[in-house]
């Protein structure tokens, strides 16, 4: 009988071990969120130092990609550090950029313990920072809360394995489907709390896509305007293959503001892109993709070429249903409204069907929210 108590009061333990490096690594996850969109061409990595069942310091990425997360933590930890267990998102770097490597600031911050979420395809990394951790006495173990980790660091995976960024396809449709009204009108289609998801997205991402069509179109601004947030904007990036984008425009206009990247072809004129790089537009010239306009493979390549790890796409129909026919699209956002546009409004996906997204096997639901009448739902890569 006592042999069956004794066992019982380990399990018990062991279940609450296990249950407070859950809670200490979803923290950790929450605090890397915090620098998404403001740290690439970086990851965005959270993490979170206790001793003795207490937190002792908290850190994430900072802006520009350093210091990393691991050092912030410790940093704020101090001596506490020494003896303690270190969560993290992402394997610690094991190599010398523009700052130390990580694993030598833990190793030399007297760390017992870190319990990291998954290994970093880097192969300047790749399982090196925890082999130098373990060589220096450090119990590692790795695994906790790996897919949510995967999913928050899907742009500096796609970045390191595929060249490109990940890119997230945000569509706001109406009840009958449509993103607009007869002859292309902007239309509202959701409330104000949903368009308030839509600018927080803006802020994690590092960058935010459209055609010149929507720019002619609707002369958007494309920053995030929740309050206090506007240096949380992201980078504007303009498809615009013969460099038709006025000088008059809010994006040309406030060029010197918020970074503009107007991707054009190799054909356009030198001196459109004269004009508007007198007004502080970056212009960057890929090859062109026949009929269909640009070479979207080649647009991700030069983004991730210049550090973009997560890219936000947000029209119009052609340049979603591009990426979509393309196979480039990684998550999809899409916003549905209560109310209907009618007959002759602009379809989401141009000449595709929305079940391309909604019912294909390609993709599965990751996540949804509701605000009000309007819904979200999020979608991966099955």
């Amino acid at each position: 009988m006592i042999f069956r108590i004794l066992e019982d009061q380990f399990a018990q333990k062991a279940r609450e071990a296990k249950d407070a490096d859950r809670r200490f690594m979803e923290l950790a996850l929450a605090l890397g969120k915090r620098g998404q969109g403001r740290t690439w061409p970086n990851p965005a990595v959270g993490a979170v130092i206790v001793k003795d069942g207490v937190i002792v310091g908290r850190g994430w990425t900072q802006p520009g990609g350093r210091p990393h997360g691991e050092p912030e933590a410790l940093r704020r930890a101090g001596e506490a550090a020494r003896g303690a267990t270190l969560y993290v998102t992402l394997e610690p770097c094991s190599h010398f950029g523009k700052s130390p490597p990580c694993a030598d600031a833990i190793i030399a911050a007297g760390i017992k313990r870190v319990v990291a979420a998954i290994e970093d395809p880097n192969p300047e990394v790749a399982g090196q920072g925890h082999a130098r951790l373990r060589a220096a006495g450090i119990t590692v173990d790795v695994g906790l809360c790996a897919a949510e980790a995967a999913f928050d660091h899907a742009g500096h995976f796609r970045r390191i394995r595929d060249h490109r960024p990940h890119v997230i396809l945000k569509l706001a449709v109406s009840l009958d489907g449509k993103i607009g009204a007869a002859g292309g009108k902007p239309v509202a289609i959701t409330g104000e709390a949903a368009r308030n998801r839509v600018h927080l997205l803006r802020a994690q991402s590092d960058a935010i896509l459209v055609g010149i069509g929507t720019v002619l179109a609707d002369d958007p601004l494309l920053t995030c305007r929740l309050p206090g947030m506007a240096a949380r904007s992201p980078v504007r990036v303009v498809l615009d293959q013969s460099l038709r984008i006025p000088g008059a425009s809010q994006l040309a206009r406030t060029a010197r503001e918020t970074p503009l990247w107007v991707i054009a072809s190799e054909l356009a004129e030198a001196a459109a892109a004269t004009r508007l790089g007198a007004v502080g537009a970056q212009i960057m010239r890929v090859h062109s993709g026949g009929a269909s306009g640009l070479d979207l493979p080649a647009v991700l390549r030069a983004l991730a070429g210049k550090g973009i790890t997560r890219l936000m796409v947000e029209g119009g129909s052609r340049v979603a249903a591009s990426f979509v026919a393309a196979d480039l699209v990684d998550e999809i956002w899409l916003f549905r409204g209560a109310e209907a546009v009618g007959s002759g409004g602009v379809d989401a996906l141009d000449a595709l069907p929305l079940s391309k997204i909604a019912q294909s096997q390609a993709y599965k639901v990751h996540a949804s929210e509701t605000f009000g009448k309007d819904s979200l739902t999020i979608y991966e890569r099955a």
